[in-house]
C-alpha cells in the first residue's frame, strides 16, 4: 500500500520522499537509484562546472532511469555569478519537468521554467519567504527548519514549529526538510501539514551516495550533537559536521568581529572537496544535519525508501489505529 499525498499525485511519484539538492553529491549515480526506489532525486546543477557538463549528467542520469527525477538550482548573490539562463537552457533542453529552486531572489527562474511547463517546488527557511515564492508562482514548497543541514536561516525555527506553520498559511503542496530520517519522521512531516519530506543527510548515508565511506561511517557514530553553526556572526548560517575545521571556524567567531577572511582559508570549496576525495572527515567544512543522531546504518537507497514506508504504515495502521477512541 502507498502512502499517496497531494505532492506524489501532482508531481507523478510512487512515494513522498525527496533527495533535495546537494552540492558534490547530487550526481547520477544518487539521483537515479532514488527515483529508481519510486522517491523524487535531484542532480545539482552548481555541481556541474559548466552548463554544457550539466546537459550531459542529465543525459546519463536518463541512462539509469525512466522514473521522474529533476534539477536543483540554487541562486546566490555573487560578484560574478554562474551564467544562470545557460543553466537553465540546460535544463529545459533536457526535458526535465521538475525543479528544486533554493536562495536569493528567484522570480526569473521561476517564471522562465513556468514558460516551459516545468514545475517549480522552492526551498524556503521562513513562512514569510514561502508565501513569497508561492506568490511568485512556485508549484510546491521545501520548508526547511532549523535542524536541517546547510542553510537553516536566521530565524532558528525548528519543524515541529515551521512545518504547521507554514501549512496553516501555504496552499500549494509542501515538503518538510530538517530531521527526517525513517519512517516516524514521515508519519509526523504529514501529522504536521507536509505533503512529503526532503531528505539530504540522510540521503547521504548510502550505498550510492558518491561520498568516501570514511564520511558515512562518520555520520552513523556522530549523535544529534555533532554539528556547528558557523558563520552565525556574518548572518550567514551554516549547519555542518562537527569537526577540527568547524571547531576552529567556531572558535574564531566566537572571539567576535571575525570578517569571511579570517574563516576563508578553512572553509574553501577546494579544501572540503579534497577532505572528501582524501577520506579525511576532520579536513574541511562538510554538510551534515542534527539526523545524524537517527542514523545507524548505510542501507542501498532502496531499502532506505522501502524501510520509511513500510515503517510508516506500520505506524499508521498499528500504533495509532489502537489509539482510536
Amino acid at each position: 500500500m502507498a502512502i499517496q499525498t497531494r505532492f506524489t499525485e501532482e508531481f507523478g511519484i510512487e512515494h513522498p520522499i525527496v533527495q533535495g539538492g546537494m552540492q558534490w553529491v547530487g550526481y547520477a549515480e544518487m539521483v537515479a537509484p532514488v527515483a529508481n526506489a519510486g522517491g523524487l532525486g535531484f542532480l545539482t546543477a552548481l555541481t556541474q562546472p559548466t552548463p554544457e557538463d550539466l546537459a550531459k549528467e542529465i543525459a546519463r542520469t536518463k541512462e539509469m532511469t525512466d522514473r521522474p527525477f529533476g534539477v536543483n538550482l540554487t541562486i546566490l548573490p555573487a560578484i560574478k555569478p554562474p551564467p544562470y539562463a545557460e543553466y537553465r537552457q540546460a535544463i529545459i533542453e533536457g526535458g526535465i519537468k521538475i525543479v528544486e529552486t533554493a536562495g536569493y531572489k528567484p522570480q526569473e527562474h521561476i517564471d522562465h521554467f513556468k514558460q516551459h511547463g516545468i514545475k517549480v517546488i522552492h526551498k524556503c527557511t521562513a513562512v514569510r519567504h514561502a508565501l513569497s515564492a508561492e506568490r511568485m508562482g512556485a508549484d510546491a514548497i521545501s520548508i526547511d527548519g532549523f535542524e536541517c543541514a546547510g542553510h537553516p536561516g536566521e530565524d532558528d525555527i525548528p519543524g515541529l514549529i515551521l512545518i504547521p506553520a507554514a501549512a496553516r498559511k501555504v496552499r500549494v503542496p509542501m515538503l518538510a526538510s530538517g530531521g527526517f530520517a525513517d519512517g516516524a519522521g514521515l508519519v509526523a512531516a504529514l501529522a504536521l501539514g507536509a505533503d512529503g519530506i526532503n531528505m539530504g543527510t540522510r540521503f547521504c548515508v548510502t550505498q550510492e551516495a558518491p561520498i568516501d565511506e570514511a564520511f558515512k561511517r562518520q555520520m552513523v557514530e556522530n549523535d544529534e550533537r555533532m554539528t556547528n553553526l558557523i558563520f552565525r556572526t556574518l548572518h550567514n548560517t551554516a549547519r555542518v559536521m562537527k569537526n577540527a575545521v568547524s571547531d576552529e571556524v567556531v572558535e574564531i567567531e566566537r572571539k567576535g568581529g571575525a570578517k569571511f577572511e579570517d574563516v576563508q582559508h578553512l572553509v574553501a570549496g577546494a579544501r572540503g572537496r579534497q577532505a572528501m576525495a582524501d577520506g579525511d572527515t576532520d579536513g574541511g567544512i562538510w554538510s551534515a544535519g542534527m539526523v545524524q543522531g537517527l542514523i545507524n546504518d548505510i542501507p542501498t537507497v532502496k531499502e532506505l525508501i522501502d524501510n520509511i514506508i513500510s515503517d510508516a504504515e506500520s505506524i499508521i495502521h498499528e500504533r495509532l489505529d489502537r489509539m482510536r477512541v
